[in-house]
């Protein structure tokens, strides 16, 4: 069996290694943030949007970043991990970054720690065949405060969405907000096709700032296609002619029963014929 590792602080490990001690803040609190990247052709899809996402959001936990910490070192340790673990230029990379050991109410003296990941990716980028059946998670509420847009450790909600759709033989579960309007999924966010508009909640909303979302509202040009930010209720997404989420390992993925309500794919395969097939 071959050996597969990870790198935790510029040190290499071997999957399953433990490598953080019972009074991490990332164990103990989820104080972190994570990204999840695609790798095609040797190239990260959305890099420069994945770091903007991560520093912005390193400042508002106060992580601070340290000076070797740059997109040039992480692309770097990524293309050797990569050629340690044997794997081509096709992967799905995982960033974690967090406060180490300390006292909680002394976390600007707690040390920054990281952890990256790599696991081949074989399937090319294409357009699920069969459509997802979702419904929604009832047991959660996402808040809208400061905190709701980033990729945080602190998963708890989306975690218990993922668990319930998987008992209830759903592909993904909606998580509401605390306005009792559609927010995200478990792992996408989501968005609505009525004629030739797209919707997508705002941030405001509450939902994580993906970066296929970023991508959808600044750089699809599909001229056929307005796709902008709005509110969108229950109501909504039983009305819309059809819907599809998107994260960034699966860029795009049509919904074909949400609740009653059953949707095609005619626009949602154009969409993705048209920018995110060659991605």
């Amino acid at each position: 069996m071959n050996e597969h590792f990870f790198i935790y602080d510029k040190k290499y490990y071997q999957t399953g290694a433990p490598v953080v001690s019972a009074g991490n803040n990332g164990l103990r609190y989820g104080d972190g943030l994570f990204e999840t990247m695609r790798m095609r052709e040797g190239k990260i899809i959305n890099i420069d949007f994945h770091f903007e996402r991560l520093f912005s959001g390193m400042e508002i936990l106060q992580l601070g970043i340290p000076g070797f910490f740059s997109r040039s070192f992480f692309e770097q340790t990524v293309n050797e991990l990569l050629l340690k673990n044997s794997i081509s230029k096709n992967a799905r990379i995982r960033l974690m970054v967090f406060r180490g050991d300390g006292n909680i109410f002394d976390s600007e003296n707690i040390s920054f720690n990281y952890i990256i990941e790599v696991w081949p990716l074989t399937e090319k980028i294409q357009l699920n065949e069969d459509g997802l059946v979702i419904d929604i998670f009832q047991d959660a509420r996402k808040s809208c405060d400061l905190f709701s847009n980033l990729k945080s450790n602190n998963y708890l909600s989306c975690v218990m969405a993922g668990v319930f759709a998987k008992k209830n033989q759903l592909n993904d579960a909606i998580i509401l907000n605390s306005h009792e309007r559609v927010c995200e999924t478990s792992i996408a966010n989501i968005f609505t096709i009525n004629d030739n508009k797209i919707y997508t909640p705002p941030l405001s909303e509450g939902c994580v700032a993906g970066t296929m979302r970023r991508w959808m509202l600044e750089k699809f040009s599909l001229k056929k296609y307005i796709v902008s930010e709005k509110t969108l209720s229950v109501n909504d997404v039983l009305n819309a002619d059809e819907l599809f989420l998107t994260n960034a390992i699966h860029p795009i993925r049509w919904v074909k029963n949400f609740r009653k309500k059953i949707y095609g794919n005619e626009k949602v395969n154009e969409i993705f014929e048209h920018g995110l097939k060659n991605f």
